[in-house]
């Protein structure tokens, strides 16, 4: 039923996309630093490159700006870029981005496109998109206090959202808002587009976190802050149904890069076991060890093998909630897994900044938190494959 065998056309773009990252990406990785980010204009240069390699946006369709060749294929490149804090960005798909760029196609009209739409598709301007508040579950879009309210031709917005990556920088916030408390849970909020420097909306601070790079995860409050009635993404109403169009795309996205970091853990891992010796044997004769390796092989390729799955299933319009879910879940854990072991292997040096695998280990813990924690992703699964069940023998 499913082929992930490549194309000829999707092994010239793993086969060009490995090899920017070789000639580009991998040497400028002594510029950047988790505190400091990466200098704009060398990010700028390597943005260069990738465009004029045809490998820009592979998440957008081509009559976007994109490469426009499926999710299978952005799970083959994005299994590369993974392997870099720098390269997402470089190529024009970092979160949350993405997921904004994909919004605004879906449900922006013309005009929304050409102003907000362009530049952030183009790589000029970071945008940020605010859902999660501090007194509500952040896996749960249907529950928020944050409200909009249309006075004459201008929505007012009161409230208050946490963990807003790229907010403290970003040109504009879409904001997850309830425009309508009386209607069914899955129709109160809409989504609306605030453009920095609005008044009313107030920058609190950036939330440190552990693990944090490349942006900020701003604490924002919203004073009666006013914006133009025509700022609604799609209709009103719509917010809950938009967000969910938006999360899951960008929840196997993130099991796609979640690959290139496991990828990356393992070969350090093996040279590690290769070249260390200790009481006159190298770690890669230790029993010990090498079940560690088998066990780390096994959780990279069953993460692969799901999350091409679930790619296989969105590029041919099967719904794919379930496999979504799975990958998210299994992908987090076993990133969190791979990195641990490769860190055991390692020994003190695994424990230093020596190596990234101290910053991917601290990175991985938040995997199993954001766009969704475990527990709620294990309920989705099991929820549905019970409701299967059920219908297919009429219970």
């Amino acid at each position: 039923m499913y082929d992930f065998s490549p194309s000829p056309e999707q092994d010239e773009v793993v086969r060009k996309t490995n090899e920017i990252m070789k000639q580009y990406i991998y040497p400028a990785e002594k510029e950047f630093s988790e505190e400091a980010g990466f200098p704009e204009d060398r990010m700028r240069a390597l943005q260069s490159h990738v465009k004029e390699a045809g490998l820009w946006a592979p998440h957008m369709p081509k009559e976007a700006g994109g490469l426009g060749m499926g999710v299978v294929t952005l799970g083959l490149m994005n299994e590369i870029l993974g392997r870099s804090p720098i390269a997402p960005r470089a190529f024009g798909t970092n979160a949350p981005d993405t997921g904004n760029h994909e919004i605004l196609w879906l449900a922006g009209n013309e005009e929304q496109k050409q102003k907000y739409l362009v530049p952030a598709l183009s790589g000029e301007v970071y945008t940020a998109f605010a859902m999660t508040e501090p007194q509500f579950s952040g896996s749960d879009p249907v529950q928020m206090g944050t409200t909009a309210e249309l006075v004459g031709d201008e929505w007012v917005i009161n409230g208050h959202k946490w963990f807003i990556t790229n907010a403290s920088r970003a040109a504009f916030v879409i904001v997850m808002a309830v425009t309508d408390p009386e209607a069914p849970p899955h129709q109160r909020a809409s989504m609306i587009i605030v453009e920095r420097g609005t008044p009313g909306m107030e920058i609190v601070r950036d939330v440190p976190v552990m693990g944090d790079s490349m942006g900020g995860h701003a604490e924002i409050r919203f004073h009666d802050c006013r914006v133009p009635q025509k700022n609604l993404l799609g209709g009103r109403g719509e917010g809950f149904r938009l967000s969910q169009a938006r999360l899951g795309p960008g929840r196997i996205t993130h099991a796609m890069r979640w690959l290139g970091i496991m990828q990356r853990s393992f070969e350090l891992m093996l040279d590690r076991a290769l070249h260390r010796e200790t009481r006159g044997q190298k770690l890669a004769d230790l029993e010990m060890v090498q079940e560690q390796i088998a066990d780390s092989w096994a959780d990279i390729q069953t993460t692969r093998l799901l999350t091409l799955k679930a790619a296989w299933e969105m590029d041919h319009d099967v719904d794919a909630r379930t496999s979504i879910s799975l990958v998210k879940f299994y992908g987090a854990n076993a990133l969190h897994r791979v990195i641990d072991r490769a860190i055991q292997i390692h020994g003190a040096l695994g424990f230093s900044k020596d190596t990234p695998l101290e910053q991917f280990y601290r990175e991985a813990r938040a995997a199993r938190l954001y766009d969704g924690v475990d527990e709620v992703h294990r309920v989705v699964v099991a929820k549905r494959l019970l409701k299967a069940f059920q219908a297919a023998s009429h219970l």
